[in-house]
């Protein structure tokens, strides 16, 4: 094994190492830069290898192409896939050990391209996973919010946000919140991502089919308190999920929409009975994530008052006709002026008067403007929020979100 991942710095060509070590090299420093995702990629003239940090990919090497086929059957050998099958898309898991001993969980999936088989990793690393609910990003009355739902004996709670929105964390920062020695918590998972001791961890295997379905109607029969599914991914198992919520359990899951109002709608669009969904969904919450500017290198510029409002801040907030907030610049502690990454939330509580919304089968809009009388935050003002407190830039919260919600 090389030495520790800080000092793994991989050749831009593998030529000089064998390529098991040049791998290893690889995956340690992608921890290292605690990146999410490594990238192989063929294409005609060059191989390129990727890593994605802070939500942004960057180039990190460079292979000889002549080694495409070795790096591909070298991963494919880690995460125990079929080597000689290159037409079709495959998808196996491995374990990295570390010099300090750490055990990583990695997911990889391979997919057949016009000059050999792209490669990504997914890096699953506990260690770096942020579990306290006040350091994600959340302002006072959203987390108060959540707070007040989570510490409910029953309900369904869900988080929504595309992939690689940070909803899991979410998820395991109120699990690791409520873990005690007094609840009975069990998740199911596509894969357990963190492993957290006193919690029950199923992972989701299709070919013996125990699919989330499966597992939620074993956990139901296991006296539960608290319930995790990593993923509402079809009615059957929502209707489950949304059953133990009304039977005296609280159920946190995951939905893919792109604000809180509309999970209401894709619930019902699933087949989901409106009466159901309203009876059981006590709270919503849509997430992204931006990447904070470096504190050592953010620069100090005047935001127009015109500019703030065209971007959706709330007409009544624009009292002067300048704002202070701050731009990237770049320098030797960050990447391009940006370093870390930090959540923005729409919180949204599933009011009376949402309810009814619910059972009046009402659209989307309708219940956009009904939240806005409720006082909840679109993603783009909980984002410009995080630009008027300088943790964020305009230009991020723009790429991240919304303007019509």
């Amino acid at each position: 094994m090389a030495s520790g991942p800080a000092r793994s710095k991989p050749s831009a060509s593998a030529e000089d190492a064998p390529v098991v070590t040049y791998v290893q090299q690889l995956l340690e420093q992608a921890v290292a830069l605690k990146a999410s995702d490594l990238h192989f990629e063929p294409y005609e003239h060059h191989y390129r290898v990727r890593m994605r940090v802070d939500g942004e990919l960057r180039e990190v090497a460079s292979p000889h192409m002549a080694l495409k086929d070795r790096l591909a059957s070298r991963i494919k050998v880690m995460s125990r896939l079929d080597i000689a099958e290159k037409r079709l898309p495959q998808d196996g898991r491995m374990k990295l050990h570390l010099a300090d001993g750490r055990e990583l969980d990695l997911r990889v999936s391979t997919l057949p391209t016009l000059f050999g088989e792209k490669l990504v990793i997914r890096v699953l690393d506990s260690a770096q996973a942020q579990l306290d609910l006040q350091g994600l990003g959340y302002e006072p009355e959203d987390l108060q919010r959540l707070l007040t739902a989570i510490r409910a004996p029953h309900g369904l709670v869900l988080v929504t946000g595309p992939t690689g929105s940070g909803k899991t964390q979410s998820l395991y920062a109120c699990l690791n919140l409520l873990n005690t020695a007094e609840v009975n918590i069990a998740t199911v998972e596509d894969p357990c991502e963190i492993q957290l001791a006193g919690i029950n961890q199923v992972n989701v295997q299709d070919k013996p089919g125990l699919s989330f379905a499966v597992a939620l109607r074993a956990f139901l029969r296991q006296d539960p308190d608290i319930l995790m599914v990593g993923e509402v991914r079809d009615l059957e198992t929502a209707n489950i999920a949304i059953q133990a919520a009304q039977t005296g359990h609280l159920v946190l899951s995951t939905l893919h929409t792109n604000d809180a109002p509309a999970t209401l709608v894709r619930l019902r669009n699933m087949g989901t009975a409106p009466y159901n969904i309203a009876a059981s969904v006590s709270l919503v919450t849509a997430q992204r994530l931006v990447r904070c500017l470096c504190p050592h290198c953010k620069q100090a510029t005047a935001l127009p008052g015109a500019i703030l409002r065209k971007a959706g801040w709330p007409e009544a907030l624009c009292l002067t006709a300048t704002v202070q907030a701050f731009e990237a610049v770049g320098c030797a502690f960050c990447h391009k002026g940006f370093s870390g990454r930090t959540g923005i939330f729409q919180v949204m509580p599933v009011s009376t008067e949402m309810q009814n919304l619910v059972l009046q089968e009402a659209g989307i809009q309708e219940m956009v403007q009904q939240a806005r009388r409720e006082g909840i935050n679109s993603l783009r003002v909980a984002g410009l929020r995080k630009v008027l407190q300088g943790i964020t830039s305009l230009e991020e919260v723009l790429g991240a979100t919304r303007d019509d919600t």
